[in-house]
């Protein structure tokens, strides 16, 4: 099982750029492994991430377990408060 984070390293949004830098800062100091999936590449990356989370206006960062979705930047952030992150992010 892979963790795959979705993120674009081109953006003029302050908030997307600090909240994906939250959730791999999070992500490292738990030791959880995953891959980064840059949407900036190409709009086909783009155009899956939003078919995979079910959103045709998601926006990085959204995270999935391979191809299984788990969420968003504010459902990870409450997975954070309630210490429950290896939960939200279906790991055994």
């Amino acid at each position: 099982m892979a963790i795959k984070l979705y993120y674009t390293t081109v953006t003029a949004s302050r908030t997307i750029k600090s909240q994906q830098a939250e959730v791999m800062r999070i992500l490292d100091s738990k030791s959880i492994k995953y891959e980064l999936v840059d949407i900036s590449v190409g709009g086909e990356m783009r155009d899956e991430m939003r078919q995979k989370a079910g959103n045709q206006t998601a926006v990085p960062p959204q995270l999935f377990n391979e191809d299984q979705y788990c969420g968003d930047y504010e459902m990870f952030s409450e997975a954070v408060e309630a210490d429950a992150v290896e939960q939200f992010l279906k790991l055994p």
